[in-house]
């Protein structure tokens, strides 16, 4: 009942309660970095979803206006704006996919959609069975240091998050989550 109904219910409820304690954050980081960082305010990307099916997946832009699809590991190489620094670290940029996760695109718990060239994450997502989840505004690798590890142990925790979906796990999964944004992450 929670991977088919529960959950869904849950990420709409959650998601329309953080946007109205946080549409001010939103307004400002918008009006930020359309000032200081000319171009638009949205990235827009293609990326790995459900069952592999692509959707446009939303961010608060920190990368210059015209950078093409890059992994996490090749951000590091790209010079950002002090707006942009500043929402990558505070993780403001994610912020923008609240709406992917109203609209159904993604969950606030699961593996994080990645890009269409990470060709061997998306193989070992579907061997494992993680391609059949909604991916996530965070999960189970991402509180256990996702941008340092191979793609083997980013898709071996995203296939343990969805063999063993539960409202439990997703609960520990945002407290590590809170706990990645004092720097401390725990290893589950």
């Amino acid at each position: 009942m929670y991977r088919n109904f529960t959950k869904r219910l849950f990420d709409v409820i959650i998601v329309i309660g953080l946007l109205v304690f946080l549409w001010p954050v939103l307004l400002a980081v918008s009006v930020l970095i359309a000032i200081f960082d000319k171009g638009p305010v949205l990235f827009k990307q293609a990326r790995v979803g459900k069952n592999g099916q692509l959707f446009t997946f939303y961010k608060f832009r920190s990368m210059p206006a015209n950078t093409g699809d890059l992994t996490s590991a090749e951000i590091q190489n790209v010079s950002l704006s002090w707006i942009g620094k500043f929402i990558r670290r505070t993780n403001l940029d994610e912020l923008p996919q609240f709406y992917n996760v109203l609209i159904g695109d993604m969950s606030m718990i699961g593996p994080r959609p990645c890009i269409e060239k990470q060709e061997n994450l998306i193989k070992l997502r579907e061997e494992n069975g993680s391609l059949a989840c909604l991916p996530g505004l965070t999960g189970l690798a991402q509180v256990n240091s996702y941008d340092d590890m191979p793609e083997e142990e980013k898709a071996e925790y995203d296939g343990k998050y969805c063999r063993d979906l539960s409202l439990l796990n997703d609960l520990r999964i945002v407290l590590g989550t809170l706990r990645y944004f004092t720097k401390k992450p725990p290893k589950y």
